[in-house]
């Protein structure tokens, strides 16, 4: 039980902060449990397609394979699923009608996500990494979470610029996760160095992201 809540503590705090965040409207709960429900269920897929990706990963140098596990079996992956259920659950919601909205749907299915992974996490490797996790890693998901549902936001409510902003909805997410994984996976310990400076940045990107959506702006067809 106590590896349980390690594993699930981050995912309800991010809920709770972000949801708080949330200024004008407040989301429907029922909604938002549907958009952490799906995160939740899209890492079955994920599991299976980066097994599978992982297995024809070609012969290459340590630096090689960190950078096609950490760009292509996971970052790719993994922001693929979560950018599909946001089309595919939340993009034609009703409720989905100020540019806030983006950020936290999407972060509610990246935190979904990330806690079935932290679970699977915690569980195998026990309790020290589930408080290494629970300020880095869950956060990290929550984050790339913010920068897609930021793009999301954009897109829904400018004409202007709509397919730059999608695109930029996926791609950067992929690139922000994937530079976290790289670093983490190459196992360098002179770009350690600057992995806590990283992880700072996207905080401060996160953070910035969210005040710049949170003026009031209701969608009009």
């Amino acid at each position: 039980m106590k590896l349980l809540i390690i594993a699930l503590a981050p995912v309800i705090i991010i809920a709770f902060y972000v949801y708080y965040r949330d200024k004008y409207e407040k989301e429907p709960v029922r909604l938002l449990l549907k958009a952490l429900g799906v995160g939740c269920l899209i890492t079955i897929p994920v599991v299976f397609i980066e097994r599978f990706i992982a297995s024809q990963m070609p012969s290459l140098s340590h630096t090689g394979e960190a950078f096609y596990n950490a760009f292509l079996v996971a970052g790719f992956t993994e922001e693929l699923f979560k950018y599909l259920a946001f089309i595919i659950f939340i993009w034609n919601n009703k409720n989905f009608n100020e540019k806030f909205d983006g950020i936290i749907y999407a972060v509610f299915i990246s935190i979904g996500f990330a806690g079935i992974e932290n679970i699977l996490y915690v569980f195998n490797h026990g309790e020290q990494t589930g408080y290494m996790r629970m300020i880095i890693s869950v956060p990290a998901h929550a984050l790339f979470g913010v920068t897609m549902g930021y793009y999301l936001g954009l897109a829904k409510f400018y004409k202007k610029n709509r397919g730059l902003h999608i695109l930029r909805s996926f791609i950067y997410p992929v690139v922000l996760h994937g530079v976290f994984d790289f670093i983490l996976m190459l196992g360098n310990y002179r770009l350690m160095l600057v992995f806590i400076p990283y992880v700072i940045f996207l905080y401060i990107d996160g953070f910035r992201r969210m005040k710049n959506l949170s003026g009031r702006s209701v969608f009009r067809k």
